[in-house]
């Protein structure tokens, strides 16, 4: 196990809150937390905060769940309630109050108001200053309080941060913040602490829009006597004009990726690459990622969305795919685009055409349109394209190949010798008699090649097939 600086064994860890779907910056952020502990024989932990009731659903949990399995990205342990763990959170407030790190907070939601409001009229913007800072205990009056962390006045937090560099933050510029409120609950501040130190979490790999909570974390690792771990806060994903990721850019949800047929190892490549690099490197494997991911590559500018990079990567994914990966895969796409399941015969099909099929197609719905001649029944529906090269010539070859197709043994070089025969005897060179042939197997004069498709669907299928378009 490879260990960090400090000498311990890299812990990262996921924790998205669930009120919706697994968004797709959310995906990068666990993808880059999975590759760097497991690329350091380290743990990947998840965590989902779900300490807002109003908002958080099991639907939501469930859906983050799937879309971090459709990524491959499996975690360490059992997944981690924050609510759940509320006590423990408790627990930590009182003790800072112990060791003079907090205090009890008595103010009135109405004071603190009226304190905002007065500072507003003198035209100033006025941090809270609590009066029971320094308050003697024998002066506390009998009901409800806050605790609140008792922060550093003065001087500044310095978070080292492994993407952003040195970021200092102004102690004045920070309240007291509030760690556990009057009516007992954490706030999602301490629970983050309290949370990542309990499950001993080496490195916070999360996007950049939490740095400002790393100064506020800092102070309470500090308050408690705690390591702080290794803070690395990563850019934002923007959509392909520049702008934040919204929903007039298309799919945001990572399911919405499998849906749209693109394979998982394709995502994950074209993900890792987003906002990360390596080199030149632009296709690799999983194994590839986990060797090189570091915090190093990671660049401080928003990475941008960019379909036509994330297909590119995507059709190289699926050449590279053993067959029978890649059909397994194909069938959980039909399965989560609600798409009919491939009956036996077309599965042992589909394995045996994946070869040619498998060649320029760069989402499963384009390797599906190659694969239509395995999927449709006779008679094939043809497309305006097919009727059209089915002329009354074509027709006429087609008729005269079916008797010698009947006697042929079922090899390429036996039935190029066929066809190129046959081409000749009209005049014609074989790229002209491909059209009809094509219309005939397929129903569309684009499909796979002429001799993949024969050697495929067999001998007794193609001259039926040929029958029926000759009639």
């Amino acid at each position: 196990m490879s260990m960090n600086s400090g000498g311990k064994p890299v812990v990262t860890r996921f924790a998205p809150s669930p009120t919706g779907y697994l968004h797709i910056g959310g995906g990068r952020t666990a993808l880059f937390n999975w590759l760097y502990a497991r690329g350091r024989g380290g743990k990947f932990l998840l965590r989902i905060e779900d300490t807002d009731r109003e908002r958080s659903t099991p639907e939501a949990t469930a859906a983050i769940l799937r879309g971090l399995k459709w990524l491959g990205l499996d975690w360490d342990g059992d997944v981690v309630s924050q609510f759940e763990r509320r006590d423990r959170h408790a627990e930590v407030a009182h003790e800072m109050l112990a060791r003079g790190t907090a205090y009890k907070c008595f103010s009135t939601k109405e004071e603190i108001e009226a304190f905002r409001a007065e500072a507003e009229a003198r035209g100033s913007y006025a941090l809270f200053q609590s009066p029971w800072r320094d308050a003697d205990p024998a002066t506390y009056p009998d009901r409800p309080y806050a605790i609140r962390m008792k922060a550093p006045r003065t001087g500044e937090t310095v978070i080292d941060d492994q993407v952003q560099g040195q970021v200092i933050i102004k102690n004045e510029t920070l309240d007291d913040m509030i760690v556990l409120r009057s009516d007992g609950t954490p706030t999602y501040m301490l629970a983050v602490v309290v949370d990542d130190h309990d499950m001993g979490v080496t490195h916070v790999i999360r996007g950049d829009d939490h740095l400002v909570n790393a100064a506020r974390q800092q102070m309470i690792y500090d308050a408690m006597g705690w390591d702080v771990p290794v803070w690395a806060h990563i850019p934002l994903i923007h959509g392909p004009d520049g702008k934040k990721l919204s929903k007039r850019h298309g799919a945001l949800g990572v399911e919405e990726y499998q849906v749209m047929g693109y394979p998982a190892a394709g995502m994950r490549n074209y993900l890792t690459r987003l906002g990360w690099g390596h080199g030149d490197a632009e296709f690799f494997t999983s194994e590839q990622a986990m060797e090189w991911f570091d915090l190093k590559g990671i660049g401080r500018a928003p990475a941008r969305l960019d379909f036509k990079k994330l297909e590119n990567l995507c059709g190289q994914h699926i050449a590279a795919s053993d067959d029978a990966a890649l059909l397994h895969e194909l069938e959980a796409f039909l399965t989560a685009a609600n798409l009919p399941a491939l009956s036996e015969a077309q599965r042992a099909l589909m394995l045996k055409g994946m070869p040619s099929l498998k060649e320029r197609a760069k989402t499963f719905p384009e390797l599906l349109e190659k694969a239509r001649y395995i999927t449709v029944s006779r008679p094939v529906p043809r497309d305006e394209a097919a009727e059209k090269a089915l002329d009354t010539v074509s027709r006429g070859i087609l008729k005269l190949l079916t008797p010698r197709l009947q006697t042929a043994s079922w090899t390429k070089e036996n039935l190029e010798a066929i066809l190129t025969g046959a081409a000749a005897e009209h005049g014609m060179g074989f790229g002209k008699l491909a059209a009809p042939l094509r219309a005939a197997l397929a129903g569309r004069t684009v499909s796979p090649s002429v001799y993949d498709m024969m050697l495929v669907i067999g001998q007794d299928e193609t001259i039926a097939r040929l029958e029926d378009a000759a009639a």
